[in-house]
C-alpha cells in the first residue's frame, strides 16, 4: 500500500486537476486517479472539434494557453493540459479506476482496480470526486442499439465517407457532428424528437446546421423517435403517424450523458430524487458524507449545461481552503 495522502482525487479532467493543483500548491500530498487518460472527456471529443469558449477560460495553474485562435482546437487543449501536469509534476495514475471508498475524515481507504484487472488500495485524509459525466451516456433502451454500427460518441468523419448515417439527437453536439458528418462526405439524417431543433445549439452553429437542412444537404425527421435499429436500416416512429423505415450504415446516439450517480450513492452521498444533484455545501463543496467534496459538473445532477470548465476549474480554490483549515 502507497503512503498516506493528504487529498486523494477521483478523476483527472480540467477540473480534477485545478483541484490537483491547489493541493500541491499548498503543500499537501496529493494523489490523483484517472480511469482513462489525461483529460479523458477532452480526448474523446471530435478531432475536429473547436471550443465554444475563449482560451483563457480554459486555463488553469495561472499558465497561459497559447493559441492562434480565440477558441481553441482539442489538439491544443490536450497539449495545453499535458504541459500543467508537466509543469506541476501532479502525480497522477492512469488507467485505473476507483471502485468504493470507505472509513472516515483522516483514514478513508480507497480501493481501485486497473484495466489489467490488478486491485490496488489508497489511504487518503480526504477525497475530491471530479469525475464529469461524458463517460455514460443517456442509452436510448431500444432493440438494436447495441449492435457494433452505434456509438454514443463521435469522433472523426473519415470512416464514414459515402455511407448513410443516422445522427440521434437534436442538440449541439449532434449538430456538429451531423455538419462534420456531411462535410467529409456522408449521407446524413438527423432524428430527434422536438419539433424544433434545442435552443443549447451554438449561436454560430445554429444557422450552419439551419441552412443545411432548408436546402436538404442534411436530411431532417423533427418530432420523431428510433424504435429499432437493425443491420442496414433503422425504424422511426413519426408523430405523424409514418413509420419509414430508413436505409442505414452507421448510427451516432447523441442523446447526452449522466455523473455516475450510482458510484456517489455507494460512497454514501445524498442525491436528490428528483434533480439527482447530490447534497453539496455550496461554501465549501463538501458533501454530506464529511471529508468527501464534489468538484465539476457532478455538483449539478442532471443538469450538465450548468457547470463546465469555465466555471468548475475554480472549485478547487474552495475545496482545498475548507481542507487546509481541517489538517
Amino acid at each position: 500500500m502507497q503512503q498516506p495522502v493528504d487529498v486523494l482525487i477521483v478523476g483527472a479532467g480540467p477540473t480534477g486537476l485545478a483541484c490537483a493543483i491547489e493541493a500541491v500548491t499548498n503543500n499537501l500530498k496529493v494523489l490523483v486517479v484517472e480511469k482513462g487518460v489525461l483529460v479523458n472527456s477532452i480526448y474523446n471529443y471530435p478531432s475536429t472539434m473547436t471550443f465554444f469558449t475563449s482560451r483563457e477560460r480554459l486555463e488553469i495553474g495561472e499558465l497561459p494557453l497559447p493559441s492562434l485562435n480565440t477558441k481553441p482546437h482539442r489538439a491544443e487543449a490536450l497539449e495545453y493540459y499535458r504541459r500543467v501536469a508537466e509543469y506541476y509534476r501532479l502525480p497522477i495514475r492512469f488507467q485505473e479506476r476507483v471502485l468504493g471508498i470507505t472509513g472516515q475524515r483522516g483514514e478513508f481507504r480507497v480501493e481501485t482496480e486497473t484495466v489489467e484487472g490488478h486491485r490496488g488500495e489508497y489511504q487518503t485524509k480526504t477525497a475530491i470526486i471530479a469525475t464529469g459525466y461524458y463517460d455514460l451516456p443517456n442509452l436510448l433502451g431500444i432493440p438494436g442499439e447495441e449492435l457494433f454500427k452505434v456509438s454514443h460518441y463521435y469522433t472523426d468523419p473519415h470512416p464514414y465517407y459515402r455511407r448513410k448515417v443516422a445522427v440521434i439527437g437534436g442538440a449541439n453536439s449532434a449538430a456538429v457532428a451531423a455538419l462534420d458528418l456531411w462535410r467529409h462526405g456522408a449521407d446524413v439524417t438527423m432524428i430527434y424528437r422536438e419539433a424544433a431543433l434545442s435552443s443549447h445549439i451554438k449561436y454560430w452553429i445554429r444557422p450552419d446546421i439551419e441552412n443545411r437542412i432548408k436546402e436538404n444537404s442534411i436530411r431532417s425527421l423533427p418530432e420523431s423517435e428510433v424504435k429499432e435499429i437493425v443491420p442496414g436500416a433503422v425504424i422511426v416512429h413519426r408523430n405523424s403517424g409514418e413509420v419509414p423505415l430508413i436505409e442505414n450504415d452507421f448510427v451516432f446516439a447523441l442523446t447526452g450523458y449522466h455523473p455516475d450517480f450510482r458510484f456517489l450513492r455507494d460512497i454514501g452521498v445524498e442525491i436528490d430524487a428528483n434533480t439527482h444533484r447530490p447534497y453539496c455545501d455550496t461554501e465549501c463543496l463538501e458533501s454530506n458524507v464529511p471529508g468527501i467534496y464534489l468538484a465539476g459538473v457532478i455538483i449539478a445532477g442532471v443538469d450538465t449545461n450548468e457547470i463546465f470548465i469555465e466555471n468548475g476549474r475554480f472549485h478547487g480554490k474552495q475545496i482545498i481552503a475548507d481542507v487546509l483549515k481541517r489538517i
